[in-house]
Formats: structure tokens, C-alpha cells, sequence
């Protein structure tokens, strides 16, 4: 790789990363015979994925180029400044997308299929789905990808889900695809090095799990699951990281901040400087306790005594800071903090004004990618779920819909308002009102819950018996009243 760079030897040197790479194999079918073929070939690609995403995880734990700065001109005042915008991002990113659950709701309105959805979502509570899946969002925004393994409860270890969620380092995992149309996983693998350098693999197949040991297996059995296990969730097609592309960027941001304190420092040590004078180290030493020196010319000639100083202009280097710090959140789509001097701004204004729009379409298309990979381990867990809990018989992965609970609070009155006009439209199916709101995660639920409420209600209004009779000479009453008033007879209708 000629663009990768050894960071084990001090440079500071920016390196230039462009996405994990895909592992693929021209097979349709893992063996035992071509297992090792496969394996040989999947870690000549991971073993380059796994220096890029150690790189990535150590720039955003804030081991970062800059604290390799060597310094060639007065090489004491070095300072090294990480100012840790890969954090910043990374950060954003996971509370933005995942700062609300990510929750399962029906896609029909049948109660059965809501009442066995809300039996699934409680079974992923009590197996702590809702942190898991942000830790797998979180190392899709670090490395441009993350993988998550799935396996049925043993028969010792059994709890109230019938399933067991992990999620795994992408540094020891990867899972290995087919070269033809479709890339259908063939392999998964996850591995462990201790300290002397032994790896023990353990890689799943459609029909089998092998575990390996120096690269020979030394176990094989059935696989239950019929599917691999392992998924992984890749942030976008090019397995990107949220900052990785505005790595050059926060570099020159350190290396700007960095110099700024090494030009204050430097006035504040500058050198002295002694024109036609000669002084001791004594007179030296007297100076800097003392603060002031007497000092004779040498041959008559002008002397003087001054301070060799320079230092950056700041107005220029903040205008260049400003600059940089705003490409990179722009180039990531996270909102700024410049604000508006306009007072007459309304939400919608500020929502573009400020990158809002852009921050909501990345996380859209960050949503995409992560419901591809979800359902396919969905589809694990059904199969999981179908074979213990009776409850979940009936549930196929056509009847789930996955929602993002993100920002449905957004401009809450005018989504209120609609929903009021559609109800109050005959024409308009008041399921119909609730999901084109936008005023709902789960409009189906509400809807239910809604048309409950108002049967509920309903049943309390006791029907009244009316005296028909009664209401007859009541209302002969009143045109009487309207004769005498007016003095003449009511006009008919």
C-alpha cells in the first residue's frame, strides 16, 4: 500500500484512508477441504481492514499525528495540541441517530401482529438491545463498520430471552462474502490473539462452526442456525468512517493550534540580541535576575540591546481556524454554531440555515444502511424466537417495521394541526391522518390506542329515553309564544 504509513516511527504525516475493504471469494459453498483456502485469502484483506481501523480507533481516542511533532527550529518550545474533532463527530453522530431507542412496530394494524411485536420488543429489553445497538452504530461512525453476532440461549444459560445478542470488535472479525451476484455472506469469523500470539477462530457457515487453533480445526459441528450468524453493519457501500475523510483537516487544525501556542510561547522566550556590545555570562546571569544591564560599545559603534521576537498575525490564523473547523462539520453534515442575526427566524429557517437539514439526511441515509443489516439478523432471531416461544408463532419478518424515534418532537404544533384538519375531513381515513402527520414514531399503535381511548369514552354515554310526546307540545308551546310576540303566525320553512 504506498499511501500507508508507519506510525510505530514517530512521523506526523497525515494518512490518507479511503473505506474498509469488502472481502469476497469466487465460492458458493464453505467445505471443510476449502476452508483454509478461504480463510488465507479473507486475512491478506482483513489484516490491512484491521491496521486502518486501529489507526481510526486510536485518532478518535485522541492518538492522534500531531503528538509525533518534531520541531527542527528551537526544538524546546514543541507543544502538541490535540484538539479532538474526530470525538466531536463520532459523538453527534451516535446521540443524533440513536439518541431515542430504535424500536420494532407493527406494519398492520391486526392486534395480533402488534401483540406479538410488544412480546418481541420486551425479550430485546431484557437482552439490552437498545445499548448494543448503540455500540454497534458507534464503531459503524469509527471504522465504517461493525458486526454483530447472534446465537440461540444453551440449554444452562437460559434467561428471559431465548437468544443471546454480541456485539463484536471489528478489529477481530470480519465476515467473508461471495464474489457472485448478490454477495450472500458465506463465512463469519471472530478470533482471539493472547499474549504469546496464538489465535483461536471460530468461523460459522450455513451449516457448520468450525474453531481453529494455528490454523488447524480442531472442532466442527452442526450449525442450528441454518444462516450466518455474524452481521455486519457497514455505515455506507465504501465502509467510510464519519471523519474519516476530514482527516487531513483536523490534522491541520492541530498543527494551526499547536503553532499559535508555540508563537506565544516564543515571544514570551524570545532570544535577546546584542549589537556591537560584549557581555559576560555573569552580566548574562544579572540581566535575567535583575531585569536591566549596563552595556559598552565596542569601538566606538552604536550598541544596543534587543529582543528578536515575531509571532503569527491572529486575526489571519483564527480566520484560517474558523474556515477549516467549518469545511469539516459542513463535509460530515453536522449542524454549526454560527447562529443568525436575524431575529424573524422560525424553525424551519434555522433547521437549514444552521445544517440541520443536512445532519437529518445523513442520518436518514445512515438508517438505510444499518435497517439492511437489522433485518437480516431480525430474521435470525424469528427463527430463534419460533422454535421456543409459542407466543411468536406467527411472526414473520414481513409483519415488522423498523423505526428510527428520532425528532418526532420537530415543530410538534404545526404536526398537531394537521392531524386535527385530516380527522375533521370526512373523506380521510383517520389511520391515513396519523401516518402522514409525522407526529408519531408508531402512528399504528396510536391509532389503536386512539380508537380505544374513544370507545372507551364512548361506552360511558349512557343513551337518554326521549318523551316524544313531550316534545311535541313543547315545541307547540314555543310557536304559540312566537304568535303573541310577534303578532303573526311563524313562516314555514
Amino acid at each position: 500500500m504506498a499511501n500507508t504509513v508507519d506510525y510505530s516511527k514517530g512521523t506526523d504525516q497525515t494518512r490518507q484512508l479511503n473505506g474498509r475493504r469488502m472481502i469476497l471469494y469466487p465460492e458458493v459453498e464453505v467445505t471443510r477441504e476449502n476452508l483454509p483456502f478461504i480463510l488465507e485469502k479473507a486475512f491478506t484483506v482483513h489484516d490491512i481492514n484491521r491496521s486502518e481501523i486501529q489507526y481510526l480507533w486510536d485518532y478518535y481516542r485522541g492518538i492522534q499525528p500531531i503528538l509525533n511533532r518534531i520541531k527542527k527550529v528551537r526544538p524546546e518550545i514543541c507543544n502538541k495540541i490535540v484538539m479532538n474533532i474526530a470525538q466531536e463527530i463520532v459523538a453527534f453522530k451516535v446521540g443524533y441517530s440513536f439518541g431515542e431507542p430504535m424500536q420494532y412496530v407493527g406494519r398492520t394494524g391486526e392486534e395480533a401482529v402488534t401483540k406479538m411485536v410488544s412480546h418481541l420488543n420486551e425479550l430485546l429489553f431484557a437482552e439490552d438491545k437498545i445499548p448494543k445497538d448503540r455500540d454497534v452504530f458507534e464503531w459503524s461512525m469509527i471504522c465504517g463498520t461493525a458486526f454483530r453476532l447472534v446465537l440461540p440461549d444453551l440449554p444452562d444459560e437460559a434467561d428471559d430471552a431465548p437468544f443471546e445478542i454480541y456485539t463484536l470488535d471489528p478489529r477481530n472479525t470480519f465476515v467473508v462474502y461471495s464474489a457472485e451476484v448478490g454477495n450472500k455472506p458465506l463465512l463469519g469469523v471472530k478470533y482471539l490473539t493472547d499474549d504469546l500470539g496464538h489465535r483461536t477462530l471460530t468461523a460459522y457457515s450455513e451449516t457448520a462452526v468450525y474453531t481453529l487453533e494455528e490454523g488447524e480445526i480442531v472442532d466442527e459441528r452442526p450449525n442450528p442456525l441454518r444462516d450466518v450468524p455474524i452481521y455486519e453493519y457497514p455505515a455506507n457501500n465504501a465502509r467510510l468512517g464519519a471523519f474519516e475523510i476530514v482527516i487531513p483537516l483536523m490534522d491541520a487544525l492541530n498543527k494551526i493550534t499547536s503553532n499559535r501556542l508555540d508563537s506565544d510561547e516564543q515571544v514570551v522566550q524570545a532570544f535577546i540580541k546584542f549589537i556591537n556590545c560584549d557581555i559576560s555570562s555573569a552580566d548574562f546571569d544579572a540581566l535575567k535576575e535583575k531585569g536591566a544591564i549596563k552595556v559598552k560599545s565596542v569601538d566606538g559603534a552604536p550598541a544596543d540591546v534587543d529582543i528578536v521576537s515575531t509571532h503569527l498575525v491572529q486575526t489571519e490564523t483564527q480566520t484560517m481556524k474558523n474556515d477549516i473547523y467549518n469545511a469539516i462539520l459542513t463535509i460530515c453534515g453536522i449542524p454549526n454554531r454560527n447562529g443568525g442575526s436575524s431575529t424573524s427566524d422560525n424553525g424551519i429557517a434555522v433547521v437549514y440555515r444552521d445544517g440541520w437539514e443536512a445532519a437529518e439526511t445523513r442520518a436518514k441515509d445512515y438508517e438505510l444502511m444499518f435497517k439492511k443489516s437489522e433485518k437480516r439478523m431480525l430474521k435470525t432471531l424469528l427463527r430463534i424466537c419460533r422454535d421456543v416461544d409459542p407466543e411468536l408463532a406467527g411472526l414473520r419478518l414481513k409483519d415488522i417495521d423498523i423505526k428510527f424515534t428520532r425528532r418526532n418532537y420537530e415543530n410538534i404544533q404545526s404536526k398537531a394541526q394537521v392531524l386535527i384538519s385530516m380527522l375533521q375531513e370526512p373523506k380521510v381515513h383517520p389511520l391515513t391522518a396519523y401516518e402522514t402527520c409525522g407526529l408519531f414514531t408508531d402512528p399504528e399503535n396510536a391509532y389503536s390506542l386512539g380508537m380505544k381511548y374513544y370507545e372507551e369514552q364512548m361506552s360511558k354515554w349512557e343513551p337518554v329515553a326521549v318523551d316524544e310526546t313531550a316534545a311535541e307540545a313543547e315545541e307547540e308551546v314555543t310557536e304559540d309564544e312566537n304568535v303573541s310576540s310577534n303578532g303573526q303566525l311563524p313562516k314555514e320553512a
